[in-house]
């Protein structure tokens, strides 16, 4: 290259604006101050919360040992450090979720706050219901809110209609990352959901704390990576950023509100709740002065708050009656023509905003459609007067009313000129306005076909005021023609397809209803208009139309556009019924599905009595849980053997289908089928039914020990490797690696997520019981605390020892327990053997108060409410009363307790309840000591009762005991529950 090129190429590169290089995550570690520097900036770039991804991606990048075998990512400093620097980020954002839920997805926020938790130092393998938010340090609350807000509101958010992403052409790596992705986030929100109700009792429980919370910020953050003797400073009561008792419960209250109105259409007490939170979160705002925590949005609120007085006929809230609230005390009163006379008078005032007008009709036609008498009329006036409401704005008018427009009579054509009549009733009308209903008089015209009534618009005054001359001479010769050439008699109705109106706003108005419609025969018409409109798939309209991906392919295949999208409906919509359990039109949908697709496929017909047999069991294990004792009936038990057998090859098959079959089998005993009829290739690929049948042969052999050993240990084995933590990750096509993290076992048999959500539709207490009984041996085994001890039943048939204990997630392990003794015991809450497992839980991860609770439960189940002697196993090493419960009264506990000056537990106001002498006389012996006069004399008044004197009969003793044992416990259970 010359010289002279040489200078043209510098001066031309000088000349351009220069785009200053990104900042490295790397770099960050380098440099301990350039973090806060970088996010000082106006537009720092990578963005916050790129930044977070970025440092969680590279905390979490897999190891790969000698052997070069991939292993889970190290626990050293580097990645401790990211992980912190993320945190950071998010603690300069504030810990604003608006912000974190819009720029992270739903697997990298849970990431991020589960390190939030931890660093918090929440109690591992505790579920945060049964923590005490008040005893903990400041920020560790703080962290367990904010986690349980996120919650909660993921689950609100999950539920919101969202647009599909749609990848170009040579994207299939695209494809995949996004299918993975989707099935992370399906399975936290499927354990989000099923913890929703212990979330809302924490963020209760923080309601009801009064003091000032702290989060941590940059500095308290910064200090923990500093060095453990630093960490006392951010557990101290004024650590990291404080917000106000107020404002935490304002923003709280705004979300407990939504999950509760979120629950509303599946539980009407819902909106009840939902109401007061919603009340309390407006009451917060207006005592703030100032609301720069709290992160909410008005104008949803505002709208949460109309929606909810009127689903809770709530009128006395306000001192204000607005306009929402009159139109719902109308419909609440069943005045219907108010309502009417409501909607006409806003055609002139323009009070009320379309879509509650749209709203109120589509809540009449519901009333219709479930079968409600004497509302059409009122439907198809609502409707006129929304079309004229529509013509007022310059709106395209509805399809609904033009299809009204194909069949009208006298009374119609009557109505929708008074409604225009009256709609023009304002002192200062503009020329915009009466131009607009002209122009909807005009159309009128142009689409009645039948002369008297053509007559009728073109004789009334609105026609002759409102149309110009040239426009009335039109509309006349067409009139003219139309009597000339037209035998009304016999004309046919015009078709749908004849309706002058923008195509466009059409197929949206009918998708709309497309949406709506639960009657197979309307879906069917429905789509048979919109492939007449435009040639479309709309089975993507709503992205809640989900089938199983099992299906999918099947379902895509069929050629034929309308029947396709039929199909895919029917069956997205009964699956929607199904989870929202009206199972009545999930029947009506699948049998509508069943009758298409046997005139074509007997693949899917197949698929459909596949499904239709999930629905019968999902029916019947509802009605189960809600008190039926009704077995059920033989025909169901026989399709279920059936679908267990089956051999038929390449039709689809969904694991969830052979999990229920199972689940429903042990549910109703039927053990010796599932261990000695089930197909071998059905137990090799479908997980559950593997795990069914170990969980069969093992109840069934229970009462040998020896005999059950070897499927006691295979059922060992398969539970301990879904409890080992194997961690994937997969790389994206920017070379980047996912945050893809499972468990999965060598056998690849099933995720823990998914083994748990298989073990809560397990209702049969033996079943139960064995699970309880492996979990607390395996959880004893990965603790390795041999002074501490869980008990349970049949603890001797499973193994005493782990060839890979390393591999063993200890908090999984932690949490499956916890979570199966819970869900048990809301099954049976008296059953004493999982109360003592409970009990035995709470007492070895120090959770006192909750283990004493638990064993006076167990105590009055066994003792009919202390009126019977409490058997001697019950009660472990407890504190100076409950030590002479043991066999052997054990003194150096008691002696130790009763010398703790901090003691908490009201002591001698116990003292009439200890029947023991020498626990008594070493209490007088103390308060002596201790100069507690007072203390001392209750302490030898009790001594001093006749009947705990030695030389008494043994049998006046053990009666004084009893009597004191059954006085005690019962106090205690007055205290507890």
């Amino acid at each position: 290259m010359s010289a002279e090129a040489a200078d043209r190429v510098a001066a031309v590169a000088s000349s351009r604006p220069s785009t200053p290089l990104q900042t490295s995550w790397f770099e960050f570690l380098l440099d301990g101050s350039l973090l806060e520097k970088h996010l000082k900036k106006a537009n720092p770039d990578p963005t916050p919360v790129q930044l977070i991804v970025q440092f969680l991606e590279q905390a979490s990048k897999p190891s790969v040992n000698e052997q070069n075998q991939v292993q889970p990512p190290v626990d050293n400093r580097r990645n401790r450090t990211l992980k912190l620097l993320a945190l950071e980020v998010a603690a300069h954002m504030k810990w604003d979720l608006d912000v974190l839920e819009k720029g992270l997805t739903i697997p990298v926020l849970n990431m991020l706050l589960n390190e939030l938790l931890c660093v918090s130092k929440v109690p591992p393998g505790v579920k945060h219901v049964d923590l005490d938010l008040s005893t903990l340090p400041p920020t560790t609350a703080m962290a367990v809110v904010i986690y349980n807000r996120w919650a909660i509101r993921t689950i609100v958010l999950s539920s919101f209609p969202e647009k599909q992403t749609k990848p170009g052409p040579h994207q299939m790596n695209v494809i995949n990352i996004l299918q993975q992705e989707k099935e992370m986030t399906e399975n936290i929100l499927a354990v989000l959901k099923e913890q929703a109700n212990d979330s809302i009792s924490v963020l209760e429980g923080a309601l009801q704390l009064k003091k000032d919370f702290y989060v941590h910020t940059l500095r308290t953050l910064d200090l923990l990576a500093a060095d453990t003797a630093a960490n006392g400073e951010t557990e101290s009561s004024t650590a990291g950023l404080c917000i106000s008792a107020d404002e935490l419960h304002c923003q709280v209250h705004y979300d407990v509100g939504g999950i509760f109105f979120h629950q509303g259409c599946t539980d009407q007490t819902a909106y009840q709740k939902a109401r007061d939170h919603f009340r309390q979160t407006k009451d917060l705002l207006k005592k703030l002065d100032s609301t720069v925590h709290v992160h909410l949005d008005e104008k949803r609120l505002a709208g949460y708050w109309n929606a909810c007085k009127a689903l809770t006929e709530d009128c006395d809230s306000d001192s204000q009656t607005t306009a929402y609230d009159q139109i719902n005390s109308l419909i609440r009163a069943h005045n219907y023509q108010a309502v009417i006379e409501a909607f006409i008078r806003d055609n002139v005032t323009h009070s009320l905003p379309n879509h509650f007008r749209q709203s109120v009709l589509r809540e009449f036609l519901y009333k219709v459609q479930q079968g409600e008498s004497g509302l059409d009329e009122v439907c198809h006036k609502l409707c006129i007067c929304n079309a004229i409401r529509d013509s007022l704005e310059g709106e395209v008018l509805s399809v609904r009313f033009q299809q009204l427009l194909l069949k009208p009579n006298k009374w119609m054509v009557d109505f929708i000129l008074e409604v225009c009549t009256l709609s023009l009733e304002k002192e200062h009308l503009s020329e915009t306005l009466r131009r607009k209903i002209g122009n909807f008089i005009k159309t009128l015209c142009e689409n009645l076909e039948e002369l008297p009534l053509l007559f009728v618009v073109s004789s009334h005054k609105l026609f002759i005021e409102l149309l110009k001359e040239e426009e009335r001479k039109v509309l006349m010769e067409q009139m003219r023609k139309k009597s000339a050439t037209i035998n009304l008699s016999a004309k046919p109705l015009p078709s749908f397809y004849d309706i002058p109106a923008s195509a466009t706003v059409n197929i949206g108005q009918l998708e709309q209803q497309l949406i709506l419609l639960l009657e197979p025969r309307k879906i069917r018409q429905t789509l048979i208009e919109l492939h007449g409109l435009a040639e479309r798939s709309y089975w993507k309209v709503n992205n809640k139309w989900e089938v199983p991906p099992d299906y999918i392919n099947v379902i895509l295949s069929i050629k034929d556009n309308l029947t396709k999208d039929l199909v895919y409906i029917l069956m997205a919509k009964g699956l929607h019924c199904i989870s929202i359990k009206d199972f009545a039109h999930a029947r009506q949908l699948f049998t509508a599905c069943l009758k298409l697709v046997t005139e074509f496929s007997p693949k899917l017909r197949q698929v459909m009595l596949n499904e239709m047999l999930l629905l019968e069991v999902r029916a019947h294990e509802s009605m189960t849980a809600e008190g039926s004792k009704e077995r059920p009936p033989p025909d169901l038990v026989s399709r279920v053997r059936g679908y267990l057998e089956m051999r038929i090859h390449d039709v689809p098959l969904r694991q969830v289908v052979g999990e229920e079959c199972v689940t429903f089998m042990l549910n109703w005993r039927e053990n010796d089928y599932l261990t000695l009829q089930v197909p071998p290739s059905l137990v090799m690929n479908n997980p559950y039914i593997k795990l069914g049948q170990l969980l069969a042969s093992t109840c069934k052999e229970l009462p040998g020990p020896k005999e059950s050993r070897r499927t006691a240990k295979e059922l060992w084995e398969v539970v301990v490797q879904i409890c080992s933590v194997s961690i994937q990750h997969k790389r994206n096509s920017d070379g980047r690696l996912s945050l893809i993290k499972h468990r999965e076992s060598s056998m690849g048999i099933l995720q823990r997520s998914k083994f748990i959500t298989f073990i809560k539709k397990i209702r049969e207490p033996l079943v139960l019981t064995t699970l309880i009984s492996l979990l607390v041996r395996l959880h004893s085994i990965v603790r390795d605390d041999i002074v501490n001890e869980v008990t349970a039943e049949h603890l001797s048939i499973w193994p005493s020892s782990i060839p890979n204990l390393q591999a063993v997630d200890v908090e999984a392990v932690a949490v499956t327990v916890t979570e199966l003794v819970s869900y048990a015991l809301t099954l049976n809450s008296n059953n004493q053997s999982w109360l003592i497992t409970q009990a035995d839980i709470y007492f070895v991860t120090n959770q006192y108060s909750a283990a004493l609770n638990i064993y006076l439960q167990a105590g009055a189940v066994c003792s009919d409410f202390f009126t019977k002697v409490v058997p001697s196993d019950v009660y472990s090493d407890q504190v100076a009363v409950l030590c002479q419960f043991l066999r052997e009264v054990d003194y150096m506990t008691a002696f130790k307790a009763l010398q703790e000056q901090n003691s908490h537990d009201a002591m001698d106001s116990f003292y009439d309840y200890i029947w023991d002498v020498t626990i008594l006389e070493y209490l007088t012996h103390i308060h002596h000591k201790r100069g507690e006069t007072e203390k001392r004399q209750i302490a030898m008044k009790a001594i001093g009762q006749t009947e705990l004197n030695t030389s008494n009969p043994e049998e006046v003793l053990q009666l004084a005991a009893q009597k004191r044992k059954k006085r005690f416990l019962q106090a205690m259970a007055k205290l507890y529950f």
